[in-house]
C-alpha cells in the first residue's frame, strides 16, 4: 500500500454511473447495488452521476435507484458539477463564479457504466490519462468488447467458434443497400438485427420475414449507424462469468447458468431483462460435465483473447447436436445483485459484496498505464 493509502484510514472509491446513452438507467440499477454493498469500514465512497447531457455531478450517497412500474431512473444533473483533470488523480468541483475546489485524491474508480461513452474504452482512456486506477478492462479490451463486429473477428481469430453474421456499415447501407440485403439473404431466416455498439438488448429485433428486415435495420441504426445481422442459432442460451485472479494466476470461470425466457418474448430482450419478471436463470445449467468444463475453458479463452481485466460475462449457445458457439463477451455486465454475472458468482461461492470488494482490490493491485 502506498503512502497515500497509509495517510488515510480508508481507500477512496469513486463510483461513476449514468452516462449519455440508452443504457443510462441500467447503469443506475447496478450502481445502487454497488453503493449498498460496498464496505464503508474499508472504503470512503464518492458517488458521481453522469447526466444524459454528459455532465458529471456529485450524487447523494443514500440514493437507491429502482424501476417504478415502467419508469426508469435517471441522474439528477442539478448537483454540483465535478471534473477529473488529466494527470491530477483528484476530483474538483466546478461551480459558476467560484474557483474550482479540490475534493481530494481518488484511489480507484468503479465505472458502473454500460454502452457507448462509458463501457467502450472512452472513460477508461480518460482515467488512464488522469493516472487513476479503475475496475474492469482497459481501453482496447473495452472498445473491442463493445463493438460486436470486431469482437467476433477477434474471437474467431483466436479459434473460438462464432455464428454467421453480416456487418452493415453506415456508408454501405446508404449507398449499396441492395448488395447488403443480398449478403443478409445468404444467412437465411430468421435473423437477429442489433446495433453493433449497444447493450442491454437495446434496438434488437428478430426478423422472420424479408419484408420487416429493412425496418429492423433502421431501428438498430437509431442506436448505432453500424449494425450487426446474425443468423439465428437454434440452441440453449448458456452464460458464464469470468473473474481475474490476483497476481499471475489464470482467470477463473464461474459455474455456467442457463437463461430461460417465457413464451411472451421472442428472445432475451430489454423488457424481459429489466421490466418484468420474465426470465429464469437456472444455475448450474443442466449440462454434461465435459460440456460445462469446455464452456468454462472457452469463456476464459475469450477473456484472454480480448485482453480483459477484472470481470466479464461470456454468452454461448449450446445446440441440440452438442456444439458450443460463442455469442458475445460483455466486459461490464449487468451488475445488480440479481443480474446474471453476480448470480453465477454467488452460485460459485463468491457473494455480491465479496465480488465488489475483489474487483476493487484487483484494480488497486494493477499498475496504471501500459501493462
Amino acid at each position: 500500500m502506498n503512502e497515500q493509502h497509509e495517510s488515510r484510514p480508508r481507500i477512496r472509491v469513486a463510483v461513476v454511473f449514468g452516462g449519455r446513452n440508452s443504457e443510462h438507467a441500467v447503469s443506475l440499477l447496478g450502481a445502487g447495488n454497488v453503493l449498498s454493498a460496498i464496505d464503508r469500514a474499508k472504503y470512503d465512497v464518492v458517488p458521481i452521476g453522469i447526466g444524459t447531457d454528459g455532465r458529471w455531478v456529485l450524487a447523494p450517497d443514500d440514493q437507491r435507484f429502482e424501476i417504478e412500474g415502467t419508469e426508469l431512473p435517471s441522474v439528477d444533473a442539478s448537483g454540483t458539477e465535478v471534473a477529473l483533470p488529466s494527470g491530477a488523480g483528484a476530483l474538483v468541483t466546478l461551480e459558476p463564479g467560484r474557483i474550482p475546489d479540490s475534493l481530494g485524491q481518488v484511489d480507484v474508480v468503479f465505472p458502473m457504466l454500460h454502452g457507448p461513452f462509458g463501457e467502450d474504452g472512452t472513460i477508461q482512456g480518460l482515467l488512464e490519462m488522469a493516472g487513476v486506477r479503475y475496475v474492469g478492462s482497459g481501453v482496447l479490451a473495452s472498445a473491442v468488447g463493445m463493438d460486436k463486429a470486431y469482437m467476433k473477428a477477434v474471437l474467431a481469430a483466436a479459434g473460438l467458434p462464432v455464428g454467421r453474421y453480416v456487418v452493415v456499415r453506415d456508408r454501405d447501407w446508404r449507398l449499396e443497400r441492395e448488395r447488403v440485403l443480398k449478403e443478409i439473404e445468404d444467412l437465411g431466416l430468421p435473423v437477429f438485427v442489433k446495433p453493433s455498439r449497444a447493450g442491454s438488448s437495446q434496438g434488437i429485433s428478430r426478423v422472420d420475414g424479408a419484408e420487416t428486415l429493412e425496418r429492423a435495420i433502421e431501428l438498430a441504426r437509431e442506436h448505432d449507424p453500424k449494425v450487426l445481422v446474425e443468423a439465428a442459432i437454434d440452441g440453449r442460451e448458456i452464460e458464464c462469468a469470468v473473474l481475474q485472479s490476483p497476481g499471475d494466476e489464470p482467470p477463473g470461470a464461474s459455474v455456467p447458468g442457463e437463461v430461460l425466457v417465457n413464451d411472451q418474448h421472442d428472445f432475451y430482450d430489454f423488457t424481459a431483462k429489466y421490466i418484468g419478471s420474465d426470465i429464469e436463470l437456472r444455475v448450474p445449467a443442466d449440462l454434461p460435465e465435459q460440456v460445462a468444463e469446455e464452456l468454462r475453458r472457452m469463456a476464459v479463452r475469450a477473456f484472454e483473447a480480448l485482453g480483459c481485466e477484472g470481470l466479464a460475462r461470456v454468452d454461448f449457445f449450446y445446440t441440440a447436436d452438442g456444439r458450443l458457439l460463442l455469442n458475445e463477451i460483455n466486459t461490464m455486465p449487468g451488475f445488480t445483485a440479481m443480474s446474471v454475472a453476480p448470480q453465477l458468482w454467488a452460485a460459485s461461492g463468491v457473494s455480491y459484496s465479496e465480488l465488489v470488494d475483489r474487483l476493487i482490490r484487483l484494480a488497486l493491485d494493477r499498475p496504471a498505464g501500459l501493462r
